[in-house]
């Protein structure tokens, strides 16, 4: 069983560290050695992820065995757009991520949204594939300074 809970402004240390774990431990084989780097120091380096995770509305997954420890997490902003997934990489395969999708998934259906909307990378797009998220378009951006490949996505809440 996942369990979660309300990511809380006191999180943000913790979920700065997972997400550079997340980036470097799944990200190998898919991404540059220079991507992955500058992906992972963008949670650190960027005020702006800083600010959405505060702004937010945001949900972590915890270890089983320490509730305080956050293994996982997932944030909406605004509510129609699912801004960040990261999962470390010893608690991949566990369903975090699944349940952090689903259980934001029903946030913003209770909040009145029809659809959600998102920008995955090559790690999160086949889970969300397997969710029932579409790609509205494939593009190339400009992210922490590197060319990144990623997918627009859509998922209809009705």
């Amino acid at each position: 069983m996942v369990w979660l809970r309300r990511l809380e402004p006191a999180d943000l240390n913790q979920v700065t560290a997972v997400y550079r774990d997340a980036v470097i431990s799944q990200a190998q084989g898919l991404y540059s050695e220079v991507q992955i780097t500058a992906w992972a120091n963008h949670s650190s380096t960027d005020e702006g992820v800083r600010r959405s995770i505060c702004r937010g509305h945001g949900l972590v997954s915890c270890s089983s065995d320490d509730f305080q420890r956050i293994e996982a997490f997932a944030l909406l902003e605004p509510v129609d757009r699912l801004a960040l997934l990261y999962c470390r990489g010893r608690a991949c395969r566990q369903g975090r991520a699944t349940a952090l999708v689903t259980a934001l998934e029903d946030h913003a259906r209770g909040e009145g949204c029809r659809q959600l909307r998102t920008e995955a990378s090559q790690v999160s797009r086949p889970l969300l594939e397997r969710l029932g998220w579409q790609i509205e378009a494939e593009e190339e951006v400009i992210f922490a300074g590197e060319a990144f490949r990623r997918w627009r996505m859509i998922r209809a809440l009705i």
